[in-house]
């Protein structure tokens, strides 16, 4: 579609809290009607976002046999991605889907090149690749004025564990949270990695454990150059949502702290008072929700390439893939491109 066309007409899967967002920011854009609204659950939370919409509550087949929408959004459960990104590229809708693709790599394979053949445009979210901190940060070191970047580490703990019903069908820790610091490696040295050592144990929950998954996780990658990243992973942080990242290169150490609820600081003789960081990712990346949902638009209207592609969702998935191997092995995974987790 061509800038200045008639109204860009979506539809989104998936009225859960994720979905609640992609929707009311996409709704937001100008030029944007989200025409119809799929989730087999009824709930007053879709009900209300469907009327907030003015869209309407739909079937899948709905969606895909209607030539007027131009794009999906798919924020529905993790099981249904694969399904719904290959009904998309048949009707020839681009498509804007939420990581990962499916919790089995193959299925990851199959759909990664199914869409590669369908020509279909596709858009993984990686929220942080268009976060203006992290967004900052990368441009400073492709400008070259920090010299060459060596060295990253990234922490990321989560405000508390999540509910065990969400853990057993969540993939685990390296699939469900750390793949966005994964994927964040990969965009940041601009290569890929080629060793993964990983550990993780239950240190917070042992239900988690129970649940074959790990609560507190660190990684260090190597990247085919031979530079470094490092990892930290935890499902609870005690002071709320912990996502914070250092880029040592030649010149500069660059940061990116957490961003507090308040800038607001009150000192006394006790000392001085600070506000928590924000409380959960939701609110973290606020601003890069908006400016996703922005490059997905772009991407309708102008061909704009998205920031993280199908090619980017499957790749980090991998690097989530030799993780876990790696902590079972208790050895370094060495990741050519053509490492399978059923090799390992």
């Amino acid at each position: 579609m061509e800038r200045g066309a008639s109204m860009t007409t979506l539809a989104v899967f998936g009225a859960g809290r994720i979905g609640r967002v992609h929707a009311l920011n996409a709704a937001a854009l100008p030029g944007v009607s989200v025409r119809y609204l799929v989730d087999p659950i009824a709930n007053p939370g879709r009900d209300d976002l469907a009327a907030r919409l003015r869209a309407h509550v739909a079937e899948a087949e709905q969606v895909f046999a209607d030539p007027s929408v131009d794009g999906v959004v798919i924020a529905s459960s993790t099981d249904t991605h694969a399904a719904l990104m290959l009904a998309a590229s048949r009707a020839g809708k681009a498509i804007f889907c939420e990581k990962p693709v499916s919790l089995d790599f193959r299925t990851v394979e199959e759909v990664s090149a199914a869409i590669a053949a369908s020509g279909v445009t596709c858009m993984l979210g990686f929220q942080r690749r268009y976060d203006p901190n992290f967004s900052a940060l990368r441009d400073r070191i492709a400008s070259g004025r920090a010299g060459r970047l060596e060295h990253v580490v990234m922490h990321t703990r989560d405000p508390a564990p999540p509910p065990i019903a969400y853990v057993e069908r969540s993939g685990g820790l390296f699939r469900d949270q750390a793949i966005h610091d994964f994927d964040m490696a990969r965009y940041l040295l601009g290569e890929e990695i080629r060793t993964v050592y990983a550990v993780g144990a239950c240190l917070i929950d042992p239900a988690i454990g129970a649940a074959d998954d790990v609560d507190t996780a660190m990684v260090t990658l190597t990247s085919a150059s031979g530079r470094f990243v490092q990892m930290v992973n935890c499902r609870r942080a005690p002071f709320g949502y912990d996502q914070r990242l250092e880029a040592l290169c030649e010149r500069e150490v660059l940061y990116v702290a957490n961003r507090p609820r308040s800038d607001l600081v009150v000192a006394s003789a006790a000392g001085f008072l600070t506000s928590p960081p924000e409380n959960y990712f939701i609110e973290r990346f606020a601003d890069a929700y908006r400016l996703e949902m922005e490059g997905f638009l772009a991407l309708l209207r102008d061909g704009a390439p998205p920031l993280a592609g199908i090619a980017d969702g499957l790749e980090a998935q991998r690097l989530a893939e030799a993780a876990l191997a790696s902590t079972r092995s208790g050895l370094p995974v060495q990741l050519g491109p053509d490492w399978r987790p059923d090799a390992a």
